[in-house]
């Protein structure tokens, strides 16, 4: 019984890793994994130690079970990261990348800046942070892929 109850435990753990949402911080990654699983892309640029607004998404929305759990089977989150404190700085390979990511798709510097992106890299939708459910979020990034 013992080891029913344990074999369960770890069942259960897995499935949960299995559908939780993971960040890809490589587009060419992020377009392959799609690409397979028939997904579109969620592109995220955010200003993690620095945006109000980008802080707020993260909490309310993509930190929530409720978005974690739905992300994970339904679309491939690829997060373009601009943090300003030397503590928190990416490598000069994905500064690099993620500047690139701007340039074809934030031009303008918003942040945060949501990108809906099919499988090829094509723009289906853009979003911000708004004061909202993760249920009525998913609802307006699934409007852009329909």
């Amino acid at each position: 019984m013992k080891n029913f109850l344990l074999l369960a435990v770890i069942f259960a753990a897995f499935g949960t890793t299995v559908s939780a949402q993971e960040w890809q911080t490589d587009f060419v990654k992020a377009k392959a994994i799609a690409v397979k699983e028939s997904k579109p892309i969620i592109l995220v640029f955010q200003g993690s130690d620095w945006c109000a607004p980008c802080i707020k998404l993260d909490r309310e929305i993509w930190s929530t079970d409720k978005f974690k759990k739905y992300a994970g089977e339904h679309y491939v989150m690829l997060q373009a990261d601009f943090p300003r404190r030397k503590n928190n700085a990416l490598s000069a390979t994905q500064t690099k990348a993620n500047a690139q990511l701007a340039e074809w798709y934030n031009r303008n510097g918003v942040f945060p800046f949501v990108v809906v992106l099919d499988s090829k890299g094509k723009v289906l939708g853009e979003t911000s942070y708004k004061k909202t459910t993760p249920e009525n979020y998913i609802k307006e990034l699934n409007a852009f892929t329909k």
